[in-house]
């Protein structure tokens, strides 16, 4: 078992670096600066619950499951970064890259991944035609987030993970 963990955490690793020191173009570094925001809270936040309350159906309903799915997917994601309190790529490694406030709170899951996906498969299960576009963005936010040195890949997935369950288990039990 310790030998397929080393392995993938190895792996992880790898992914990592080739992300945070091998795709450094300024344009990208752009690009990946700004979008990292549509996962933040702030953003997160304000969108789904200004939806929920300000917008007209059938946005108004899509923001109601919209922030049901981000409040719901963000419990596992406090109880696993108290449980698993992963160091960050920046603290962890050396030679990392990062932006000017890198973040020190635990690492696993990406709260980020796990925000953006809650909502852009929400919006994707309502707005179908619109999916690649809205998982497009969910994906940019993911790969900044290991860009800025702030997760590891194995981080957004899981991130990317709990947030889809979250929107798939909000559909489900909250049908349109």
């Amino acid at each position: 078992m310790a030998n397929w963990t080393n392995w993938l955490l190895e792996r992880d690793r790898r992914g990592f670096r080739w992300v945070n020191t091998r795709l450094r173009v300024p344009a990208l570094h752009l690009l990946l600066t700004l979008v990292t925001h549509l996962g933040g809270a702030v953003f997160t936040i304000v969108l789904t619950l200004g939806l929920a309350l300000l917008a007209p159906e059938p946005w108004r309903g899509i923001g109601l499951k919209s922030l049901t799915a981000l409040a719901a997917s963000h419990v596992p994601v406090a109880v696993l970064k108290k449980r698993y309190p992963r160091l960050r790529p920046h603290q962890a490694l050396p030679e990392v890259v990062t932006g000017r406030r890198p973040l020190i709170d635990p690492s696993f899951p990406s709260g980020h991944s796990t925000a953006v996906f809650a909502i852009a498969v929400t919006f994707s299960l309502h707005l179908p035609g619109y999916a690649p576009l809205f998982l497009l963005a969910a994906a940019a936010v993911a790969l900044s987030r290991i860009y800025l040195g702030l997760h590891y890949p194995s981080d957004t997935l899981a991130g990317a993970s709990l947030g889809t369950l979250a929107a798939l288990a909000v559909s489900l039990l909250w049908p349109a």
